[in-house]
């Protein structure tokens, strides 16, 4: 059965209020410079060490701390499904396709966005790191998503809009499609092996992809 992996933040929902103003927070009772929610895109992503340590924050673990107080109490469902979604992932559940989930954001957060927007139906397994940052990079996300279920990456596909969803597929041997609605870039997006531009398009892409 061909497999479908699915990142979540900027490919199945919208994250950016939450996110960047849990951001804003941390950086704020840090006393340091906090940019504008509209310069902290980049921030959806990558991995929150990663994201802080681009920030320059001298002690990681607790800006990390004061993201997660902010995040678990309100950010977390400051969130939006993008539009057409879930009639995708219902067309790809009626063609026999195999969902999982596969998102740099801690497992323990992201099955409580996936259960409140009514994702977790579709999704067989939910991967993603521990709090404790454990398969933090998505590579090693991905070989263990792979290592678990026995599943061929050679008929399976990561649908993400970062780069490091394609880092992580090229790395197990997988195709990667790049979905140009979340907060990628045109840069990143060509080191998929191919673009989506809109989740309309997104069946027939992963078709094409996995040949069938």
């Amino acid at each position: 059965m061909n497999t479908v992996f699915l990142d979540l933040d900027g490919t199945l929902t919208d994250p950016k209020i939450g996110i960047t103003k849990s951001f804003i927070y941390a950086l704020e009772k840090l006393d340091l410079p906090a940019p504008h929610m509209d310069e902290l895109e980049w921030v959806i992503g990558p991995a929150l060490q990663d994201s802080f340590a681009q920030l320059q924050v001298p002690d990681l673990q607790v800006a990390i701390d004061l993201y997660r107080e902010r995040y678990t109490s309100v950010g977390l469902l400051e969130n939006s499904l993008y539009s057409g979604i879930i009639p995708v992932l219902e067309w790809l559940k009626g063609a026999d396709y195999r969902m999982c989930l596969a998102t740099a954001k801690p497992y323990a957060y992201a099955r409580k966005i996936t259960a409140h927007f009514g994702l977790a139906p579709f999704l067989e397994h939910q991967f993603g790191p521990e709090l404790d940052g454990t398969r933090n990079n998505k590579g090693d996300l991905l070989a263990h998503a792979l290592e678990l279920t026995g599943i061929d990456p050679a008929q399976s596909v990561m649908v993400g809009d970062r780069h490091h969803d394609y880092d992580a597929a090229r790395a197990v041997g997988m195709k990667a499609i790049a979905v140009t609605w979340g907060y990628g870039s045109a840069e990143e997006w060509a080191m998929a092996d191919v673009l989506c531009e809109t989740p309309q398009d997104l069946p027939e892409v992963v078709a094409r992809v996995l040949n069938r």
